[in-house]
């Protein structure tokens, strides 16, 4: 039996459970983490227990951190990690300042900003710096109410834990049960879950007579039966009974009973508790209720517009009557369902009008957005639809209605609809109100919804600015459905409207470009965009110019003008640079200018801008642009021929968290590595995943994928059919130029020297009057395997080299070594060179099935290789790491965090998470002080 540190609860009968959590907590002292799911019926001693190993872990020096979720604020993100972690504005840590201002809207603003997951990322990074300061106990109680962006950190925090000094804990019901929570149950292993159940009989006694101050006596004993041996019913029973003086203790310290009136129930038991307060004191606790289980006394002095000094007795009888417990700075009911049993006693109506109330007084005393929509929440969860949205709300919601959107979308689409069908038939409110309501939808994905509602209020709304607002919702909506030509017909009308601006012009003028654009309509989307900047004349409109420049630059883009596509991004750059409105726009022009980049071969560069719109997108909480530059890092680090990097890279974001296209190129860029390094089952097993995402976006061609594809049928000894696949997929204009080098070599491998002429003719016209390295290289390339012309090719892989296209040079030698042990005068000493030179090249880059596959065809040549040099082999062990894995080991043995390392090595954290988990998996530990002795040993083992 352990009293708790506050002294409101005993903990009795769980010393096996116990021993657990303290074995864990050894482990987190010695640098081991663990993530742990405790689980039970409510009052059956979950959060005693943990609190009780909290109590063992601060002991042992570690830093503990508790939060809890909330029912009445489930549908609004992060609060259980906020609470936790001391997120509050004012604070004077600067990452938790960040956090707070962003979640404020003082980081990012503007429309398609998702802040809980940027918040996320932050916490996630957050929790990393305090497990670098000690060993760190991070609790979500009452985790089946906590909302799902919590969880999915959670489930992300668990799997990190083999890499951090943090014991990670839930404490949850058996339900309700979601399938994020269920999720968890198979994240978590049975070996650390625990599964709270009925006290036994010897410890439903022991805590009876710790309660009642004496042996229970035989009619005591049997009443306790009664509680199914749930600690929480039990300790409300025995109080109950010693308010009523029920109990005494005879002189042998035997407790009787003394009166036959006891709860029969939980709920009664509670509501006993209840009923021995003052009025006063019960008003106060309804009040609180309100607020959740646990809050703040400044947002209760709020809601009750009374004076502290007039709450003060009230909240102290609470606390002696153990209703309330001290909670850090805050106040918490004891437990969740003595809140419940409070908030329930209250008719809906009555609570409806208290939460409005409570939510005014909030938005006057300009409390964060999260608290006032969490008292408006009720309001339109309630069955009776009659419940107003009072005018106040209107008014705040227009205001707010960008950053809860950011925030909760959930929350944000629920409050919206309800405003809009109580607002007046005002244009400006209503049509203000639905415009934001049909971007919640769009946010939470109803495309359909968003696209109605902006639909209907078109129809009816005259403001032109809402309208151009609408007019961008359907255009992105009907885009997204492959629906894109719908819009065409309605932009040309607005356009003819009367009382537009022209910065309104310009902007329907961007939208037609744009919706071209989306129907492939290349050109045609860069004359509008040139014809929307004439418009817009010596008018500013940031939206309007920054737009209208990039859908030029991709129109440069798709004709091969990269250098012509370059001055056009930094223009735009330089226009929409430090706009919080155009977050989205920044990020789309960083991405593709590291596209141009790559295509210029400036890949140091290339690599920098998308590192630079990676870390963007990861501090606004982007999830579609974030995997869309970490797919551009990939494709850059596979030309470069660092294929680890890659790997690590096209790994990080979660495939649910990707647009289909981005799916196959990942899957794609990881396929062709394997395929190349002879590892076929994982080839394929990226392939499979690949094709699921492939049908979403029928016949649209991803260069990666397809690549991936043709060598399948490589490896599968069909190399007419992999020719068909690149040749298929090369018929557009911005047909990669390793996809055409692929369908050049594949043609000449065939005898299709038709099809490698009209290559051949294609990028001979693609390098006239062209200096980038990699075109050139093409050119050479494709007209050697056309005329077998050994020199030609050796030019060629000189090109490549030039480029920093590893993969592409090892072809280039290869036919130049096939060319001349062909070739009629039998150069077999500069096919020899050839050939050990492409051999080396692969060797480099670990691709052991073309090393393979090139020496048994030259072996049937009859010729050698010349000398050789070592290349690494290992899988496992210090010697298999990577010179990237090396150098974020050696920091790691430095005692860096991953968010350090990222901000040394240039890498983003989950980058490096992605890394250190590789080191951990090919070392064979278990945590970073593994790592840093598995250093020592290395280096004592090395001399």
């Amino acid at each position: 039996m352990r009293p708790l540190t506050d002294g409101t609860e005993l903990l009795v009968g769980r010393d096996g459970e116990l021993s657990w959590l303290v074995g864990w907590i050894r482990d987190l002292a010695a640098g081991r983490g663990h993530a742990v799911l405790v689980d039970g019926e409510p009052g059956i001693g979950k959060s005693a227990l943990v609190r009780a190993a909290c109590a063992a872990a601060e002991a042992a020096d570690c830093q503990v951190y508790w939060g809890a979720g909330d029912e009445l604020g489930q549908a609004l993100p992060l609060l259980p990690l906020l609470d936790a972690l001391g997120i509050t504005p004012g604070t004077r840590d600067p990452r938790r300042e960040a956090i707070s201002k962003l979640l404020r809207g003082g980081a990012v603003a503007g429309q398609g900003a998702d802040l809980a997951a940027a918040a996320s990322e932050q916490l996630i990074a957050l929790v990393d710096e305090l497990c670098q300061a000690g060993p760190a106990v991070l609790v979500v109680d009452e985790l089946q109410w906590a909302d799902r962006t919590t969880v999915a950190v959670w489930s992300r925090l668990a799997r990190s834990v083999r890499q951090l000094p943090l014991l990670l804990i839930g404490v949850l019901r058996p339900v309700p049960r979601r399938d994020d929570l269920r999720s968890l149950f198979r994240l978590v292993g049975p070996a650390e879950r625990l599964r709270l159940g009925r006290l036994a009989d010897p410890a439903v006694l022991e805590l009876v007579a710790a309660l009642a101050g004496g042996k229970p006596g035989e009619e005591l004993a049997q009443l306790a039966d009664g509680a199914a041996g749930n600690p929480l019913y039990l300790t409300e029973l025995v109080d109950a009974l010693n308010r009523s003086s029920c109990l005494a203790v005879d002189t042998a310290g035997v407790v009787e009973l003394t009166g036959a009136a006891t709860p029969d129930s939980l709920p009664e038991a509670i509501a006993d508790r209840l009923g021995f307060l003052p009025e006063q004191a019960q008003g106060v606790l309804r009040a609180a209720a309100l607020l959740g289980v646990g809050f703040s006394v400044a947002d209760l002095v709020t809601v009750t517009d009374t004076p502290l000094a007039d709450l003060l007795p009230a909240l102290d009888e609470a606390r002696a009557a153990g209703v309330l417990v001290a909670a850090g700075d805050d106040l918490a009911f004891r437990h969740p369902l003595i809140r419940q049993a409070l908030y329930d006693e209250m008719p809906t109506a009555v609570r409806v009008a208290w939460h409005q109330a409570a939510a005014w007084a909030l938005a006057e005393a300009s409390a964060p957005v999260e608290r006032v929509a969490r008292q408006l929440l009720p309001m339109v969860s309630t069955t009776d639809s009659r419940v107003p949205v009072p005018a106040w709300a209107v008014r705040w919601l227009l205001e707010v209605a960008t950053l809860l959107i950011g925030q909760a979308p959930v929350v944000a689409v629920a409050l919206l609809r309800r405003a809009v069908r109580d607002a007046p038939l005002d244009d400006a409110v209503t049509g203000a109100l639905a415009c934001r309501l049909a971007d919640a939808y769009y946010r939470v994905d109803n495309i359909a919804q968003a696209e109605r509602i902006a639909c209907r209020a078109l129809d009816r709304v005259r403001d032109p600015d809402v309208r151009v607002d609408l007019h961008t919702t359907v255009v992105q909506c009907r885009g997204s459905t492959g629906r894109a030509a719908e819009s065409l017909a309605a932009l040309n009308e607005a356009l003819t409207q009367p009382g537009l601006e022209a910065r309104h012009r310009a902007k329907l003028l961007v939208l037609i470009a744009r919706t071209h654009q989306d129907l492939g309509d290349v050109e045609t989307a860069g004359e509008v965009a040139t014809a929307a900047l004439v418009e817009l004349g010596p008018a500013e409109d940031r939206w309007a110019t920054g737009w209208a420049l990039h859908l030029l630059s991709l129109a440069a883009m798709s004709r091969g003008d990269w250098a012509g596509a370059l001055p056009l991004f930094e223009r735009a750059m330089a226009i929409v640079r430090g706009d919080p409105a155009l977050i989205d726009l920044t990020l789309l022009l960083r991405i593709n200018q590291s596209v141009t980049l790559g295509a210029l071969d400036r890949l140091g560069d290339a690599l920098a801008a998308a590192g630079q719109a990676r870390e963007l997108a990861d501090r606004t909480g982007s999830a579609v642009r974030l995997a869309q530059a970490q797919s551009a890092i990939g494709q850059v680090l596979l030309g470069a021929g660092r294929w680890d990097d890659a790997l690590a890279e096209v790994d990080v974001v979660p495939d649910d968290r990707k647009e289909p296209a981005v799916v196959c190129a990942d899957h794609g860029v990881a396929a062709i590595i394997h395929f190349h390094r002879g590892e076929t089952a994982d080839a394929r097993r990226h392939l499979d995943v690949a094709a699921l995402y492939a049908e979403r976006i029928g016949d649209r061609v991803v260069d990666p994928l397809a690549r991936a594809r043709g060598l399948a049928f490589e490896h599968a000894g069909a190399p007419e059919r992999a020719l068909a696949v690149l040749t298929a997929a090369q018929g557009g204009e911005d047909a990669s130029q390793e996809l055409l080098a692929d369908a050049a070599r594949l043609a000449a491998a065939t005898g299709d020297e038709r099809t490698v002429a009209a290559i051949e003719a294609r990028v001979r016209a693609l390098a006239a009057e062209s200096a980038i390295p990699h075109r050139r290289a093409l050119a050479l390339y494709c007209r050697g395997l056309l005329e077998q012309d050994g020199t030609m090719l050796l030019r060629a892989a000189d090109g490549y080299r030039d480029a920093g296209r590893p993969l592409s040079r090892a072809r280039a030698l290869e036919a130049a070594a096939i060319a001349f042990a062909k070739a009629r005068d039998d150069d077999r000493g500069s096919a020899r060179a050839a050939f050990t030179h492409a051999t080396d090249m692969y060797a480099e880059l670990d691709a052991q099935w073309d090393v393979a596959r090139l020496r048994a065809m030259f072996r049937a040549l009859g010729i050698r290789r010349g000398p050789t040099v070592k290349h690494r082999q290992a899988t496992h062990g210090w010697d298999s790491l990577t010179p990237t894995e090396g150098r974020i080991a050696a920091l790691v043995v430095e005692g860096l965090s991953n968010p350090q390392i990222a901000a040394r090595l240039y890498l983003s954290p989950r980058t490096v998470g992605t890394h250190v988990s590789h080191i951990l998996n090919k070392l064979g530990v278990h945590s970073r002080i593994d790592i840093a002795r598995e250093a020592a040993r290395h280096q004592s083992a090395s001399g």
